[in-house]
């Protein structure tokens, strides 16, 4: 393996993959004195700051998210970068937040309460003041075969029905959604599915629960309401017990009219993802994207949850790749293609920000390159504690055949980590490659590589601390980021 000693020399990976052959690392040297700058020191110092008490969680919409955007950006600044989005550093979406102040359903003298009775997606579910008898309709199915709304008059009325299908019918059946078009139909102005685990929400944070963020606003003025109720529940509602009502025992009409209030407020709010610019040389139309998600889950039951390692490992990653990259610019070895550097709020609302991002580019899509996205690298998980030294690696043969191949050449020749594949195999059941915001590049036709290190016990709890950050792990596991984007950025690399 020959080691490509000067910035004149630029070797063509392209020509390399396609002999079979394992590609070169361009300017060792040069790429480990700078990779050298991110240390643990260093990493921790940044955290320190991001998962720090000041950012309350960092949620996106909130005065935490917005200072940690400040914070941000001001590390892009000294870094040395440019404004990434069209001359700003923040690129602002959006964000709709509906959120739930009444949540009741009442029969005769028997009052049910959202989150513990029943549950419906705030999102999804109109503002709704009902008063209307309640018809069981079984299943709620309609097919050439089978009508469970035969003879039944729901007009003006609130359908109840069973979850899932009966035996031996296909399960697409059993959506909820397509449950709710059938009831609509006939002329129904509330659907009620008998669900077991609806329950399961009284576990869950009441005030998460009650409310949800999109920055896609969707009109639900002609939907009816789709509510998850309790088979104890239902038994109360149609007069019988929980038993009968779970397996469908009951009677076509309830013994009384149900009252339903359901009274949402609305907000609007404007979020960010912010970008810094480095702009390259003779491929600088060309963008290498570097990517994490920098805000969390914010104050919970009046407990900040702080995000050390989900995702303040990877935003401080991204911070000091930008410092690398910058004193490496400044110092005469500017990259070939230009790189920007993306921290995305919205991720745990639904990725939000990356999809605002990917569906209103401020770069080609066709002209970047790759995301190497990083979420989570501070911390060890149960499967690697007695061999610490992993990262999982995931995303990277979905799209490019090139990928993989350079990644374990970069990764060899610097930081020699066992990359671990598990949660690529396609049939993983955690399904982490469609879990953040790598994903939104990925299906924009994007070669990508995700960064993880598991979950643990702390995830998504008060307790994700900066005390419990592994940061000669974080530091190394950001320097194989770095590596693998010196060497895309630097070559002719053909993803």
């Amino acid at each position: 393996m020959r080691l490509l000693a000067t910035a004149v020399c630029i070797f063509s990976l392209s020509t390399v993959f396609a002999q079979g052959k394992s590609p070169l690392v361009f300017e060792k040297a040069t790429a480990l004195r700078y990779g050298a700058t991110i240390t643990p020191a260093s990493t921790k110092a940044q955290l320190a700051v991001i998962a720090g008490e000041e950012m309350e969680g960092r949620e996106t919409g909130t005065r935490g998210q917005e200072r940690a955007a400040a914070y941000i950006l001001s590390q892009f600044r000294a870094a040395g970068l440019q404004p990434g989005a069209n001359g700003q550093w923040e690129q602002h979406y959006p964000l709709y937040r509906d959120s739930l102040e009444t949540g009741i359903i009442t029969a005769g003298n028997s009052t049910f309460h959202f989150g513990t009775d029943f549950y419906a997606n705030v999102q999804e579910t109109p503002n709704a003041t009902l008063d209307a008898g309640v018809v069981f309709a079984g299943y709620g199915i309609v097919t050439p075969e089978r009508n469970d709304y035969k003879g039944l008059d729901v007009k003006g009325k609130i359908v109840m029905v069973r979850e899932g299908v009966p035996s031996g019918m296909p399960r697409e059946k059993a959506n909820p959604s397509e449950k709710a078009a059938v009831a609509a139909f006939r002329g129904a102005t509330a659907l009620l599915v008998i669900s077991r685990s609806a329950n399961r929400f009284r576990l869950l944070d009441q005030e998460y629960l009650r409310k949800t963020d999109i920055y896609k606003k969707r009109d639900t003025s002609s939907r009816p309401g789709v509510y998850y109720i309790t088979p104890v529940m239902a038994g109360a509602i149609m007069g019988r017990d929980s038993m009968q009502a779970e397996r469908g025992l009951l009677p076509v009409a309830a013994p009384q009219a149900l009252q339903v209030r359901f009274e949402k407020k609305d907000l609007t709010l404007r979020p960010s993802n912010v970008l810094g610019y480095l702009e390259g040389t003779d491929k600088k139309d060309e963008l290498v994207f570097i990517t994490a998600h920098y805000d969390h889950l914010g104050i919970v039951n009046g407990k900040i949850n702080y995000g050390a390692d989900d995702d303040g490992s990877g935003t401080t990653a991204v911070i000091e790749m930008a410092k690398a990259f910058g004193k490496a610019a400044r110092e005469g070895r500017r990259p070939r293609r230009s790189i920007v550097f993306m921290t995305v709020s919205g991720e745990e609302k639904g990725l939000l920000g990356s999809d605002y991002y990917t569906s209103n580019p401020i770069y080609p899509l066709a002209k970047t390159v790759v995301d190497l996205n990083i979420d989570m690298i501070g911390r060890i998980d149960p499967e690697h504690e007695q061999d610490t030294n992993y990262i999982y690696i995931i995303g990277d043969d979905k799209i490019s055949s090139a990928l993989r191949p350079l990644s374990e050449q970069v990764n060899n020749t610097f930081t020699r980590f066992k990359l671990d594949y598990k949660f690529n195999d396609p049939n993983d059941p955690h399904q982490f490659y469609y879990r953040s915001d790598h994903y939104n590049f990925a299906r924009h036709g994007v070669p990508v590589i995700f960064y993880f290190n598991g979950t643990h016990a702390d995830y998504h709890q008060p307790t994700d601390t900066v005390e419990k950050i592994n940061y000669d792990l974080l530091a190394r596991r950001a320097q194989l980021v770095f590596y693998t984007a010196w060497q895309i950025a630097m070559t002719d690399t053909k993803l």
